[in-house]
């Protein structure tokens, strides 16, 4: 995996790790508006993104009444935007995949139960993003089968703050 690895003796470990870099951040204010790219987004612990529909906490439509406490932020990977153009010919931008951050050299499904630290905000990944069939709906684009297996990535936000483009994401390790 991505933290400790045992290397031949008990007393020989190797440390792996990785850094990322945000490249996109997004707000969708209300369901079915298109995302709007912002330069920073405020992550408040337990409560989600200033700004974001469900921070509002009366929003109705997809996702409104998800299990976890709070408002996650959601993670997507510009590799997979690469990967769509490539491999099925669907150009997708970063404000159509419909997650508020879009990270590069960040392995996003390998991260489910870690920590990790996103500029100065201290995340928990909780669970792979799967898109769901509404998705074709506003863009207009055959992506849901491609997609399904490129998920995003929910966390929890244990410590809340500003993120900003060009932020580094890094391992809490």
């Amino acid at each position: 995996m991505l933290d400790t690895i045992s290397a031949g003796s008990a007393q020989t470990t190797t440390q792996l790790g990785w850094t990322g870099v945000v490249r996109f951040l997004h707000l969708a204010p209300r369901a079915f508006l298109p995302m709007r790219a912002v330069e920073t987004i405020t992550l408040v612990a337990g409560r989600g993104i200033g700004g974001d529909r469900y921070m509002i906490g009366n929003e109705e439509g997809f996702y409104s009444q998800k299990p976890e406490e709070g408002r996650q932020v959601t993670l997507f990977e510009l590799e997979t935007l690469v990967a769509l153009k490539r491999d099925a010919g669907i150009e997708l931008g970063p404000e159509e995949h419909r997650r508020n951050v879009t990270v590069e050299g960040v392995p996003l499904n390998h991260l489910v139960g870690r920590r990790f630290w996103l500029g100065e905000t201290l995340l928990e990944a909780t669970r792979l993003s799967v898109p769901c069939r509404h998705i074709e709906e506003i863009t207009g684009k055959a992506i849901f089968d491609p997609l399904i297996n490129r998920s995003g990535l929910n966390c929890k936000i244990l410590q809340g703050g500003i993120v900003k483009v060009g932020d580094t994401v890094r391992n809490a390790a």
